[in-house]
């Protein structure tokens, strides 16, 4: 009798220590490739991998090629093998691997989940404060930075532009004014237009502007030349290539937009030039949706704009972008808005209760007596002004009946020590 033939598989696996991305590959044994993942040198023990999905092929090979070709965009450069992951993705995979000709049938695996052991270790390495480096020094060093060449994460722009109302984007026209490419493929085309264009129907949009940057990095392979680029109603998208054009979100071609076609921003502006950019934009009176970072909230500049309510956060932080080369690199950073944001999820983060009932440790006054809060305590009966961190703003404190009254950096003194940088704040 002749041997029955292997069968083949197609797996996604994710590591319990890397949440935001996962592995999709082939393989003739489950057991057996799931046990090589938990047995990988220099992988600590409390770093476990576990299927998230599993099923059989007709042709494994051909099915994770097409899965490489069609997800190209969400793969890290250096390792061809880790995609990035989130809900969205997952069931973008899930969907693409089981409408696929060579689909037999799902095998899901859900390993044992093991109990995790977390040892307490007594912290050795020097905080900020202990090495005398205060948030306020590494912002401007970062402010003050040249390059600006990574850009946002896809999965990032869905998590957050899929938290706003549709409606706020019917019938709008929607300007990405930063280097926001478009080209023949996804893998050449900037987050943000790559969302817009995934869902311009379902989101009613009128039209969709988009602006490349004629810089000395091609983040897109998009070539040296600027360009602007349209999408009306059901129509293709045409690109322009006006002349003496820069692509710059200040070109005075570009503010015309702004001025005379925008009605909702949406872009991630160059960290180093947020002074200008925001500046620009707010001055504009229109609605957007921003990238920046998370340390504008306490510095002088940018102060002003939270004090008169002209921006506020929105709802989800950013950890990671890409280089050009898809390589990860680290960045704090946030979303920001002008657009009304109904019933917060952050706000259950923030713990409003009399001064009295605050854990001591997240309390204590400067040497001037100004009251220092941490831990996103706020005294709800405490009529004095008091300071607080980025977090709370963050978290809505300024929509719960507070305000901020100095439109100045604020640098608690303690014995004689400058600490880390905040912002004043008051009960109405």
């Amino acid at each position: 009798m002749a041997k029955s033939k292997e069968k083949q598989y197609i797996y996604i696996v994710q590591s319990s220590k890397e949440t935001t991305k996962c592995k999709i590959g082939k393989t003739n044994s489950l057991e057996r490739r799931l046990k090589e993942y938990n047995n990988m040198t220099g992988k600590s023990k409390d770093n476990l991998y576990q299927y998230l999905m599993t099923c059989e092929v007709k042709d494994m090979a051909q099915v994770e090629n097409d899965l490489k070709y069609q997800f190209i965009t969400l793969r890290e450069e250096k390792s061809k093998e880790i995609y990035f992951f989130n809900t969205h993705w997952f069931n973008e995979y899930v969907k693409f691997i089981k409408a696929h000709t060579l689909f037999v049938k799902e095998t899901f695996i859900k390993t044992e989940d093991k109990k995790q052991i977390v040892k307490i270790v007594k912290r050795t390495k020097p905080s900020l404060e202990e090495r005398g480096i205060l948030q306020n020094v590494l912002m401007k060093k970062a402010q003050k930075a040249e390059n600006d060449e990574f850009y946002t994460i896809y999965e990032d722009v869905v998590k957050e532009l899929s938290m706003y109302d549709k409606k706020i984007w019917k019938d709008k026209t929607v300007f990405c004014n930063c280097d926001d490419a478009v080209g023949d493929n996804e893998k050449h085309t900037s987050a943000f237009p790559l969302y817009f264009l995934h869902n311009f129907q379902e989101l009613g949009l009128e039209k969709l502007i988009c602006t490349h940057y004629e810089g000395k990095v091609d983040l897109f392979n998009e070539g040296s030349r600027a360009y602007i680029f349209t999408k009306k109603g059901f129509r293709e998208g045409i690109k322009e290539y006006p002349k003496n054009y820069s692509g710059s979100f200040d070109h005075p071609l570009s503010l015309k937009i702004l001025k005379e076609e925008a009605d909702i921003v949406c872009t991630n502006p160059p960290f180093s030039r947020s002074h200008d950019y925001w500046d620009i934009l707010i001055k504009s009176g229109k609605k957007y949706i921003i990238v920046s970072n998370e340390a504008n909230i306490v510095t002088t500049y940018f102060i002003k704009y939270f004090q008169n309510k002209k921006i506020w956060a929105g709802h989800n932080e950013i950890h990671y972008f890409l280089t050009p080369k898809k390589e990860l690199v680290r960045a704090p950073a946030f979303w920001f808005t002008n657009i009304i944001l109904k019933n917060r999820p952050r706000y259950k983060q923030l713990k409003i209760i009399p001064l009295k009932d605050i854990p001591d440790k997240y309390k204590k006054y400067d040497d001037n007596n100004t009251l220092l809060v941490d831990n996103n305590y706020i005294p709800g009966d405490y009529k004095k002004v008091f300071a607080v961190s980025t977090r709370p703003i963050i978290n809505g404190l300024l929509e719960k009946g507070f305000k901020i009254v100095n439109d100045k950096t604020f640098h608690p003194y303690l014995n004689g020590k400058m600490g880390f940088a905040r912002v004043l704040v008051q009960k109405e």
